[in-house]
């Protein structure tokens, strides 16, 4: 089973990816700030981590600098799920250590081809022949 945090603290995008994720094989974890984030992902030990920029307590630059130092998480995917989306925005979030920037709005199909990309060897969800 593959779990996945989502750190976001608008209602709305959480429930939007929820849905899009959950499911038997999809354990879904979330926080809404960053001190909960931190909190989650060490007891959760996701191996997906959805992460927004701009949270209420800190940045989401500086949650991803702090879980790429953690050796618990060296092998966890990152991808920054935010609105913030100038090229500065993008190369600050890939020097934070994201694996993946994907900017706001999104589409749900996009967000199940990521993620079925970052983990090709997992059978994530039932595919149509």
């Amino acid at each position: 089973m593959l779990t996945v945090l989502i750190v976001d603290d608008e209602p709305n995008i959480v429930e939007l990816v929820r849905v899009t994720l959950e499911d038997d094989h999809v354990r879904v974890v979330i926080a809404v700030d960053a001190e909960t984030a931190l909190a989650r992902a060490a007891e959760a030990r996701p191996d997906l981590i959805l992460l927004d920029v701009q949270l209420p307590d800190r940045s989401g630059l500086e949650v991803c600098r702090l879980l790429r130092r953690d050796p618990r998480f060296t092998r966890t995917r990152i991808v920054m799920l935010t609105a913030a989306s100038q090229q500065a925005d993008v190369g600050r979030g890939l020097a934070a250590g994201a694996d993946v920037y994907l900017t706001k709005p999104f589409s749900p199909v996009r967000l199940l081809a990521l993620v079925d990309s970052l983990f090709p060897h997992e059978t994530l969800w039932v595919r149509e022949p």
